[in-house]
């Protein structure tokens, strides 16, 4: 059964970091693509990063600079290292995967077939 766990959210001010991490379990063998989403209040969920089992990357535009995407296969983890925050990053952040292969854009919600419950990430300014 496939299970994905986030952690590592929070409170932060504008300008400060935090690492998010989500624990994958049962997809080592599909050698998933893995993304970053995130979801603000009254917005609809985003792709913000993506990361294919080579280690490629793909980011949106609006964290390009700030945020890094990395995975370590070996434990099954996938890894947001998130910098310079500023107040419209506050949002809930959800990792998610999908087997094989990253899909078009690596940045669709509809590509991604399993996902975590999200973990809360706040900034204040």
């Amino acid at each position: 059964q496939v299970q994905l766990v986030e952690s590592g959210g929070g409170s932060v001010q504008a300008g400060g970091s935090l690492k998010l991490s989500c624990a994958a379990s049962g997809l080592t063998d599909l050698r998933p693509c893995m993304g970053w989403f995130r979801q603000a209040p009254g917005k609809e969920r985003e792709g913000i990063a993506a990361i294919n089992n080579a280690g490629s990357t793909n980011y949106v535009d609006s964290v390009k600079g700030r945020f890094t995407i990395s995975r370590d296969n070996a434990k099954g983890t996938l890894y947001l290292q998130m910098s310079t925050l500023k107040p419209e990053d506050t949002a809930m952040y959800y990792c998610a995967a999908v087997p094989l292969f990253c899909r078009g854009s690596w940045l669709l919600e509809r590509d991604y077939y399993y996902w975590g419950q999200g973990t809360q990430v706040t900034v204040s300014s």
